[in-house]
């Protein structure tokens, strides 16, 4: 990351940025962040104001971003699949000033510049041609940076899988010191070729592809969206060294791939943003020889936490062992630590941890009570301290008094050949309480009956965690960063009650 409290000390004429065949240097890259900067705080964004980036995976992205915050501003990068309701829920949770919009999302949201700013009530600044021309003519002699770490830089709006999203605050010294340690904990080096694929609205996306490079003085090839055939063409065209992606992501290309392509520079891929299925996990290594490793991460911790280690002990299922500078342990009711093998809350504690959530300081307090982040995940350590995530707390399933835990079901249905992807979760059930329910997408040109994936299930999970019902469908309801939305599906299901 460009700037006075961020690394600088790179050559001037290294490639930081590739993108649709162009290249861009270090040198560009300052140059082009201190001219959007110089830009902004002539049309009048001053400290602390808050700004709204709607922005397409593109340099335009990480332009926005950091002029904005070197105003001592703050940046609130958001999702852009939100409808224009939830857009306006968070301009008026945030008391956003200023939106920065891609005159491409613009043209498809059919509004006009007047209208969306006078139904936000927020100025408006579209980045097309007439922008950049008055960027280019700005000046950036005297633009005075700042050297406060502690000054939030971002609001990021949790996915909002349960209840109203909040904002997680989170200061420069939180995502630079989350970079320094994905990129210790990750053993990444220099001379890395990074791939970002992923949303750069997504923090994961931001710390991990654009930050963590950015940091260290490498080189990034930024994709516009997923496209398998273009990934594994550039993975291959621009000697990736590094990929970073989520679950669905390695699904897919299983799919596109064939067992002879390889990807000979390529020394590492991570799995982040929701748990890998073991089976994905096996496939992508066997099939595609991919050196996958899974990770853990949440927004309240910028949002790095934990990895397998790319050079030791890698065990599947696992979340791995906290990166760099962070502590976990896991916890009963009373957050009172508890030994070996038992399940309990994941808390976190380190540097990389959120300030609170904003305008809400009982939430602030009650997830991080007595100096630690509750991540609301239900995990257990083994003897040498490597972390499984058993499931969220609030998605577990209570059958007739015993705890199921979805991901548990949702593992042993991975296993079956003909599932591409499925997501469980719990139903009421007049006789149990609740009652165990699995939505699966099968195979392209697949065929499966409930009776035979049951038949298949019954060697492998006890009668209770039986799926009670199982809804075969075309696809799973996910959000931007490819995550199964199981609110959504939990939503819909009550409706049909």
């Amino acid at each position: 990351m460009v700037g006075s409290i961020y690394k600088t000390n790179f050559n001037k004429e290294k490639i930081a940025i590739k993108f649709k065949g162009n290249s861009i240097s270090y040198g560009q890259l300052d140059k082009m962040v201190l001219s959007y900067a110089s830009y902004f705080k002539q049309i009048g964004l001053k400290e602390g104001d808050k700004v709204i980036l709607s922005c397409l995976n593109s340099p335009e992205f990480i332009y926005s971003y950091m002029g904005t915050v070197r105003n001592k501003s703050i940046i609130i990068p958001i999702n852009l699949m939100l409808t224009m309701e939830e857009i306006i829920y968070i301009v008026k949770d945030s008391e956003a000033k200023f939106m920065i919009v891609n005159s491409m999302i613009l043209q498809k949201s059919n509004f006009t510049k007047e209208h969306i700013e006078k139904t936000l009530g927020i100025t408006l600044i579209v980045l097309n041609e007439e922008f950049y021309k008055k960027v280019s003519e700005i000046s950036i002699d005297n633009f005075e940076d700042f050297t406060d770490e502690n000054t939030i830089s971002t609001f990021l709006y949790t996915s909002g899988t349960t209840g109203k999203p909040k904002a997680a605050m989170l200061t420069h010294k939180n995502l630079t010191i989350n970079a320094e340690q994905c990129y210790l904990g990750l053993h990444s080096r220099p001379d890395d070729n990074y791939m970002c694929v992923l949303p750069m609205f997504h923090v994961f996306a931001f710390t991990a592809c654009i930050l963590m490079p950015l940091w260290s003085g490498a080189t990034i090839s930024i994709l516009e969206s997923f496209q398998p055939k273009e990934v594994i063409d550039i993975l291959i065209k621009d000697d990736i060294t590094i990929f970073m992606g989520v679950p669905a992501m390695y699904v897919v290309l299983l799919e596109a791939s064939k067992k002879n392509i390889t990807f000979p520079k390529l020394r590492l891929a991570v799995s982040g943003g929701a748990a890998l299925p073991v089976e994905i996990y096996r496939q992508s290594r066997e099939i595609m020889k991919l050196p996958v490793v899974e990770g853990y991460g949440l927004t309240e911790a910028s949002p790095g936490v934990s990895f397998n280690p790319p050079h030791g002990v890698q065990k599947e299922g696992s979340i791995g062992l906290p990166i760099p500078y962070i502590e976990c342990k896991i916890v009963d009711e009373n957050d009172i630590e508890l030994p070996a093998n038992e399940i309990g809350e994941l808390v976190v504690r380190g540097e990389n941890v959120m300030m609170g959530y904003y305008k809400q300081p009982e939430e602030t307090e009650k997830t991080l009570r007595n100096g630690w982040l509750h991540t609301g995940d239900l995990a257990k350590k083994d003897e040498e301290d490597y972390i499984y995530i058993v499931d969220r707390k609030k998605d577990m399933v209570v059958v007739a008094g015993m705890n199921v835990y979805p991901r548990e079901v949702e593992e042993a249905i991975y296993q079956y050949s003909k599932v591409k992807e499925v997501a469980v979760i719990g139903v009421k059930d007049k006789l149990r309480g609740e009652a165990v329910k699995a939505f699966v997408v099968l195979k392209e040109n697949e065929e499966c009956t409930s009776k035979e994936l049951l038949q298949f299930l019954k060697e492998r999970l006890a009668v209770y965690k039986l799926p009670r019902k199982i809804e075969f469908v075309e696809n799973l309801p996910k959000n931007g960063t490819g995550k199964i939305m199981k609110r959504v599906l939990k939503e819909e299901q009550n409706k049909n009650m």
